[in-house]
């Protein structure tokens, strides 16, 4: 089955539609095209960028609220199930690396990586990846950013618990212009740099 381009993602998981004989499954998220992604997200859910733990300590474990990441810029986030896992390290991470320099010629601000993960474990696997001059990585700690966003899933049957799915999207100023969500969070069809990369 093959993965969902979210423009708009007013189905439920339930609905469905075929394209060219393909079926097509549409997730309920939470979020799409046009939303201001500061305004969907509950007034208190901020993100944690990567650090190690003596810079949490002397920055009292402070927090970057959205507006911060988002007001004013021209951001492509991507969100993974989890640091260190197979496709995530593998695929997922080494396409926005590699596409560094097209998306500056793009005028993109900057390319988030977020996962469900504290900001020491994102911070050292940015490191083993050798990504923290192309890519910003940030912990969703307790999974309150992606489960504002209808983005959530839950991974226990892989020993994760609640993560998130697989996706990206290009937001302008705070409003999403494209979102694509893959449909299972193993598949790396939709989400990568070089699909949205056509699609900014």
């Amino acid at each position: 089955m093959a993965s969902t381009i979210l423009k708009r993602t007013s189905f439920s998981s339930s609905s469905g539609l075929r394209i060219g004989g393909v079926s097509l499954r549409y997730f309920a998220t939470k979020v799409e095209a046009g939303t201001d992604i500061v305004a969907a997200t509950a007034h208190n859910v901020s993100l944690q960028k990567a650090r190690s733990w003596d810079e949490g300590v002397s920055s009292n474990f402070s927090t970057t609220p959205l507006k911060d990441i988002f007001k004013d810029k021209r951001v492509v986030i991507f969100g993974l199930p989890g640091a260190y896992t197979g496709v995530c390290s593998q695929q997922h991470v080494p396409s926005y690396k590699n596409n560094i320099d097209k998306f500056r010629a793009e005028k993109v601000d900057s390319i988030i990586c977020v996962a469900v993960n504290d900001p020491y474990v994102m911070n050292a696997w940015a490191e083993k990846l050798q990504a923290k001059d192309a890519i910003e990585f940030y912990g969703d700690f307790d999974g309150s950013f992606h489960k504002s966003l209808g983005l959530e899933k839950d991974l226990s049957a892989a020993l994760l618990g609640p993560r998130s799915q697989r996706w990206s999207a290009f937001v302008v100023d705070g409003k999403v212009k494209v979102l694509n969500v893959e449909e299972n969070p193993s598949d790396f069809k939709v989400s990568g740099a070089e699909v949205i990369l056509k699609q900014i």
